[in-house]
């Protein structure tokens, strides 16, 4: 299974990359009317829509993983994160440091899920 690892955040980085020509980061509209100060600065910067393209696609890849009480926790970490982004507003680093924490918080969940031998 220690293969299946190696491959997964590949899969996930390469899924963003081929999204990430799109005008829509993955988990929002870049051309809703009504966008947030942080979703803005994140559709108007390239390495930031990147970044949400990742961290969305992973998010969805780990869901499917995991038992589903463990998604329920999945799924209130993310939106506590959602929060701890949007206090960001227009700051860029604030939010490509969000997505940095992010993404590490999904790799180390990733490590700890229980897989038969």
């Amino acid at each position: 299974m220690r293969a299946f690892h190696s491959t997964l955040f590949p899969v996930a980085f390469t899924l963003s990359v081929l999204m990430a020509g799109t005008s829509h980061a993955a988990s929002f509209d870049c051309d809703a009317k009504e966008l947030k100060p942080d979703e803005k600065v994140i559709c108007e910067n390239r390495a930031l829509n990147d970044a949400d393209v990742k961290m969305a696609t992973t998010f969805d890849l780990l869901s499917g993983l995991m038992a589903m009480g463990s998604r329920g926790t999945l799924q209130d970490e993310q939106t506590a994160w959602l929060k701890k982004r949007q206090e960001c507003a227009a700051d860029a680093a604030c939010i490509k440091a969000a997505y940095d924490e992010r993404l590490k918080q999904l790799d180390e969940t990733y490590k700890k899920i229980n897989r038969p031998l």
